[in-house]
């Protein structure tokens, strides 16, 4: 499969391989074409949205700080930020979260030939596994950390500026520095652990 210079070009700064390339438009272009079905996201194709939710998920998943074994992304919608980091990082088992059972049928099916990614078609609450850490993007931060310590000891959340005041709120943990998401609409990307 050809990538379009295009597609490949917006990721550029990005560390990837042929192979991943490949996997990433893979996903883009069916990610297009069921949204033309479903509402997967409100991003046009293009530039934009390859930069919106690849770029920023890898982005974000680069940063996840030491080598964990698993994370589950929660809420993962069409598969952000939970199908690009399992592309960037193939040894990492990746579970994506998803409750709308349309959406989970989507994640299955684009996730076919990921062999290190498993879809639960559940809310997060009734979910009885632990993992190294808890990611998710677009989510209530608030709905993301109540499930802190239960499923895992660690979380990384892809927020709004305005929101960074409310999670530092958590006492309980232990928050690194933001990391501003390098395209200038005031979006970060927070990491921490449980104390």
């Amino acid at each position: 499969m050809n990538v379009p210079a295009w597609f490949a070009d917006v990721l550029r700064d990005q560390s990837l391989s042929d192979q991943q390339l490949v996997q990433l438009y893979k996903h883009y272009e069916l990610l297009v074409r069921w949204n033309q079905r479903m509402n997967l996201t409100s991003l046009r194709p293009g530039p934009e949205m390859v930069l919106r939710h690849y770029g920023e998920s890898l982005f974000f998943g680069a940063r996840l700080p030491g080598t964990p074994d698993s994370i589950a992304d929660i809420g993962s919608g069409a598969g952000f930020p939970g199908v690009p980091i399992a592309i960037q990082r193939p040894s990492l088992r990746v579970t994506l979260v998803e409750s709308s059972q349309k959406k989970a049928v989507f994640l299955k099916e684009v996730t076919r030939e990921l062999t290190n990614v498993s879809v639960i078609a559940q809310r997060a609450e009734e979910i009885q596994e632990e993992f190294d850490w808890i990611v998710s993007r677009a989510v209530d931060p608030s709905e993301v950390l109540k499930l802190i310590p239960r499923l895992a000891l660690r979380v990384g959340l892809m927020l709004g500026e305005d929101d960074i005041p409310e999670v530092k709120k958590r006492s309980d943990i232990a928050w690194s520095e933001p990391v501003r998401l390098p395209w200038g609409d005031r979006r970060f990307c927070v990491y921490g652990c449980s104390t």
